[in-house]
C-alpha cells in the first residue's frame, strides 16, 4: 500500500476512511499509523468508558512525533455527522471563542476515526458532559481529583513514586482512595473520585491544600507552584489540573515519546517497587498485555 492510499472500512456499521497507514509516525522505532490505529482499536474495549461523555482534546502529529504538533479542541472541518459532538462554553478561551464544538468519543468508530487524524495523544477533563432534555450542554460536576506529580531533573518518576506513597496515606485518611497511572512521559499521576465534592473549585481547594501541605513538611521533596527556579530536584505536585477549564492526559492514551509509550494504570505494589525509571515505562504492546492480565486497573473510578 502507497503512503497516500486510502481506504474505507467497516467500523461496527460505520464507514471510516483510512489513510497513510504505512506513515512512520515515531520514527525512532519504526511505529506507523497503522499499528497506532491498531492498538487504538484493541485498546478500545477499556479505553472507551473512560473517554465516554468527555470532551476530548486531541493533540495531533501529521508528521510523527518529530514533527509539527498541535492541540485541537473544536470538531474539524469533515467530521462526519454520527461523531458526537456538543456545543459548550468557553469561557476565558485564548481564540476568543464563546463556544467550542467538542468532539465526545464514546465509540470505537469515533476513535478509529480520531486515531486516523493522527490525534497520537487523548486528553480530557475531571467531568463529563451533562445535558438536560432541551437546555444546552453544560460540563457537569468532577467525577474524578487528579494531582499530576511531574518531577525536576535531576528528580525522576522514582521520587514521584515517594511522593504518591505519602499521598496516598493522607488522601485515605480523607476518605479518598487513589489509582495511580504513569503520565507515559516522566512523571506519575493519582486519580481518585470526587466524592464529596460538588465542583471544579472545591476539588481544586482540596488539592491545593493538600499540595502546600506536603511543600510545607517535605520541602526538600515536594513544590506545588509552577515556578521553573523552585523545581530542580524536586517533584511539582501539580494541584491545577482540577481546573474545569484544564485536562489530563487520558489513560491508556499514547504520548508522543521516543517510543510508542502509554499512560498506563500501575498497582501500588509497582509503585512501592520503582528503582529506576525504566520500572514504569510501558509501550502500547506492553499495555495490550497488562490489560489481558490485569484487567483494567482504572475502572473503580467508572
Amino acid at each position: 500500500m502507497s503512503s497516500g492510499t486510502k481506504i474505507a472500512v467497516d467500523v461496527e456499521g460505520q464507514q471510516v476512511v483510512l489513510s497513510n497507514l504505512e506513515k512512520v509516525l515515531y520514527p525512532d522505532v519504526g511505529f506507523t499509523k497503522g499499528q497506532v490505529l491498531d492498538y487504538y482499536t484493541r485498546i478500545a474495549p477499556v479505553l472507551l468508558p473512560h473517554l465516554a461523555g468527555r470532551a476530548l482534546t486531541r493533540k495531533r502529529y501529521p508528521d510523527g512525533v518529530e514533527g509539527m504538533v498541535f492541540f485541537e479542541k473544536n470538531a474539524p472541518r469533515g467530521t462526519p455527522d454520527w461523531v458526537h459532538t456538543e456545543t459548550l462554553p468557553s469561557p476565558g478561551s485564548s481564540k476568543k471563542r464563546e463556544t467550542i464544538d467538542y468532539v465526545i468519543v464514546d465509540d470505537l468508530a469515533a476513535l478509529v476515526w480520531t486515531a486516523n487524524l493522527a490525534a497520537l495523544e487523548l486528553h480530557t477533563h475531571m467531568w463529563r458532559v451533562q445535558k438536560k432534555r432541551g437546555k444546552a450542554a453544560v460540563a457537569g460536576p468532577p467525577d474524578m481529583v487528579v494531582f499530576d506529580l511531574d518531577p525536576g531533573e535531576p528528580a525522576t518518576i522514582v521520587a514521584c513514586c515517594e511522593v504518591a506513597l505519602l499521598l496516598r496515606e493522607v488522601m485515605r485518611e480523607d476518605g479518598h482512595e487513589p489509582i495511580a497511572k504513569t503520565s507515559g512521559s516522566k512523571g506519575l499521576q493519582l486519580y481518585a473520585r470526587a466524592d464529596g465534592f460538588r465542583s471544579s473549585e472545591e476539588t481544586s481547594a482540596y488539592a491545593k491544600g493538600l499540595a502546600q501541605r506536603f511543600e510545607k513538611s517535605h520541602p526538600d521533596l515536594v513544590v506545588h507552584r509552577m515556578t521553573k527556579t523552585l523545581r530542580p530536584g524536586k517533584v511539582l505536585v501539580d494541584w491545577s489540573q482540577n481546573s474545569a477549564a484544564k485536562t489530563t492526559v487520558s489513560v491508556y492514551s499514547l504520548r508522543a515519546r521516543p517510543q510508542p509509550t502509554v499512560s498506563t494504570p500501575v498497582t501500588w505494589d509497582e509503585v512501592e517497587a520503582c528503582r529506576k525509571p525504566a520500572d514504569l515505562v510501558f509501550t502500547s504492546d506492553d499495555v495490550l498485555a497488562r490489560v489481558e492480565e490485569l484487567g483494567d486497573l482504572f475502572a473503580p473510578l467508572l
